[in-house]
């Protein structure tokens, strides 16, 4: 690994801007709370329920719409609409319902939450969310689990995982970034500190230097250098370094062609990506796996949860 150290520990950081947004989720024109609300009275009053007009209205309206229904119906039938959501619905449908009704950040922690309370830790979900949001994501990730948790992320994350893994989501939680800072040091500490004091567009070209260095790409020199959880948090940011949208499209292959689609993964990504870049997730979905991302849900769910998830994906491009 000293190669790696070495070449990394010569580097100066710069704290890149925003990203970009691809969005299948808009604001939806000519809206109407009221009217929304009304329909999703109806629907769940409806003898059976009537999902198919919950998802109509809840997975094309964004989430600051959504909520502007609920402030409507909750006027309308001195009722909580997610109260009466989660009354009337169930499963898989449920989860992607309810998870609309949450901001993407509160998404975000409270999948955070899920995934180190209670016995074991969902290493794999801790990885995704934590090693592939951006800075300023991370920092509003944080003041959100502290307001709805009564927690600071950064000890449960201390509580929950060990070594050096441990150390590298500490970096990202606690967003060691300042800009400019030269680092010295060698081997996982070096690496920690670059990941974590991160700029996409600095890191890309560091990648791409790093090839003419080494007879590996980054990606390799991680398989043979790191092990475990580290090794995978390692390889989901330097995915998402080269190509955030790619990283999910991949992830969402995985996830549907295992046996058993792992519905979890599939809802947690669209759910949390359908207001940022699900559109262009979809793009690289076409383009690396031959077919649309549209088809393979079609392919690989059913029901009322395969006609949410669609919803949420838009029409195929």
């Amino acid at each position: 690994m000293a190669l790696v150290s070495e070449f990394l520990g010569q580097l100066s950081l710069n704290v890149g801007g925003n990203e970009p947004l691809y969005p299948t989720v808009v604001p939806a024109l000519d809206f109407n709370p009221d009217r929304d609300a009304a329909r999703i009275e109806t629907a769940i009053k409806t003898k059976g329920v009537d999902e198919q007009t919950i998802i109509d209205v809840l997975t094309k309206r964004t989430y600051a719409q959504r909520r502007e229904i609920a402030f409507a119906y909750e006027r309308r039938t001195k009722k909580d609409m997610i109260s009466a959501l989660k009354g009337a619905l169930s499963g898989t449908l449920e989860t992607v319902i309810l998870g609309l009704m949450k901001s993407t950040t509160q998404y975000d922690a409270s999948e955070i939450r899920g995934s180190i309370k209670g016995l074991g830790t969902d290493e794999e979900t801790l990885i995704e969310i934590l090693c592939s949001r951006s800075n300023a994501e991370l920092v509003e990730i944080k003041s959100v689990y502290k307001e709805l948790f009564k927690k600071d992320l950064d000890k449960d994350v201390a509580g929950d995982t060990s070594g050096n893994f441990a150390k590298l989501l500490l970096a990202l939680v606690q967003a060691l970034y300042d800009a400019g800072v030269r680092i010295k040091g060698t081997d996982v500490p070096t690496w920690i500190s670059i990941m974590s004091e991160r700029s996409v567009p600095h890191l890309q070209k560091v990648f791409q230097r790093y090839k003419s260095y080494s007879p590996y790409d980054m990606q390799e020199s991680i398989e043979k250098e790191v092990k475990g959880d580290l090794k995978r948090s390692f390889l989901v940011l330097v995915q998402c370094f080269e190509n955030k949208q790619l990283f999910f499209a991949r992830r969402l292959n995985e996830a549907m062609k295992s046996k058993g689609a792992k519905e979890k993964i599939v809802t947690r990504i669209i759910v949390s990506r359908c207001e940022v870049d699900l559109k262009k997730i979809c793009s690289e979905y076409k383009s690396n796996f031959g077919q649309s991302l549209q088809k393979t849900i079609t392919e690989h769910t059913k029901g009322d949860y395969q006609t949410a998830l669609l919803s949420l994906c838009g029409p195929e491009e």
